[in-house]
């Protein structure tokens, strides 16, 4: 799998309904379960926990070592298929995957659904990464 194509999945899967702990797009997705929708239909599955509450005072219960997900720090611009995390509030974080036009794809609870977006959706970049292509 390479980067363009974990943002082709992510774009196929706007329009799936938002549920917190979502793993599957027909049932509902949250952003976690975006990107582990994402990266399953482009042949890479990840487990990521499920669990948690909207609110988060601990990174290391949501989110999992990145490299174990085949994902890499990058810097710098951004490539379609980046996966970004954001800190909206201080209790509160987000995932992102930039879409292959550099827009942002991302579970949106407010809107209920899976959204794409010109713009990344607001809070402070905690980290930015990059898929390392598979062997």
């Amino acid at each position: 799998m390479t980067p363009r194509g974990l943002a082709r999945e992510a774009e196929a899967l706007v329009g799936s309904p938002f549920r917190l702990h979502g793993r599957d797009p027909a049932t509902g997705l949250d952003c976690l379960g975006l990107l582990s929708a994402a990266m399953a239909r482009a042949g890479r599955p990840i487990e990521l926990p499920t669990g948690y509450s909207l609110r988060i005072t601990r990174l290391e219960a949501w989110m999992p070592d990145p490299l174990t997900c085949g994902l890499r720090p990058a810097k710098g611009r951004y490539a379609p298929g980046d996966v970004v995390l954001l800190q909206p509030s201080p209790v509160q974080f987000h995932l992102a995957i930039a879409d292959r036009k550099l827009g942002w794809v991302h579970a949106h609870a407010g809107l209920r659904k899976v959204v794409r977006d010109t713009a990344l959706p607001g809070g402070t970049i905690i980290h930015h990464w990059r898929l390392m292509r598979a062997v």
